[in-house]
């Protein structure tokens, strides 16, 4: 069934995906922190921006990211006269693409479990001596970890199957930028149902898994700890 498939689109939508989640964790977990501990006009467009991407048609997203990103924008000039980086059009591109779509759901999720954390305890560790580095590694991010998690799971859900934004970004070059999505869409238009039957199954399939296993792993911890 699966002889001949070229199975590299769904290589590339595991890499990608897996590289913008972990670039949604550095760069999510602190602006969560701080949404959940401000309530200022500042915080509020902070949040606004980062739920653009979900209330945002995928394509429009796209738009802006090439207007940001593409070879004629200012970002662009710079990265490609002064270190050779083109990002449009190729698996960067993708990587950019599924971290935008993907770091709301993190930092909402993210952002709930820091707001449900008792301020006495934090205040009780800084009577105690300890730094705000240390209450936030030792004491926020155990207390909170399962809304983490979940964060993570949706996040990581949500990159492996961007299609719009990636598409527009990264093009659907093979062997190159073609992830799984894109890979399904073109097999549609190419009139070959029984190829895009295959990959679809085996989305599926690798996305099932992938969750089950997060799943499963996210109640061990929860014994352990219990």
């Amino acid at each position: 069934m699966f002889e001949g498939i070229n199975l590299f689109p769904l290589f590339l939508s595991l890499r990608v995906a897996l590289t913008a989640t972990l670039f949604a964790f550095i760069i999510g977990i602190p602006i969560a922190y701080y949404l959940s501990r401000s309530n200022g006009r500042v915080a509020d467009i902070i949040d606004t921006i980062i739920t653009l991407p979900i209330v945002l048609p995928p394509t429009v997203l796209g738009y802006y990211l090439l207007v940001l990103l593409g070879r004629q924008s200012t970002i662009g000039k710079f990265l490609e006269e002064r270190f050779d980086i083109t990002i449009v059009f190729t698996p960067a591109g993708a990587v950019i693409a599924a971290l935008v779509v993907s770091i709301p759901f993190l930092i909402k999720s993210a952002r709930s479990a820091f707001a449900g954390i008792d301020p006495t305890l934090l205040n009780a560790a800084r009577v105690l001596g300890r730094n705000e580095l240390n209450i936030f590694l030792t004491i926020i991010i155990p207390l909170a970890w399962r809304g983490i998690v979940a964060g993570i799971t949706l996040g990581f859900a949500r990159a492996l199957g961007d299609f719009g934004a990636t598409l527009m970004v990264a093009g659907s070059i093979p062997n190159q930028t073609m992830t799984m999505p894109i890979a399904i869409y073109d097999a549609l238009l190419a009139g070959d149902r029984e190829l895009a039957n295959i990959l679809v199954f085996i989305m599926t399939v690798v996305s099932i898994s992938i969750l089950y296993i997060i799943n499963r792993l996210e109640k061990r911890m929860i014994k352990g700890n219990g």
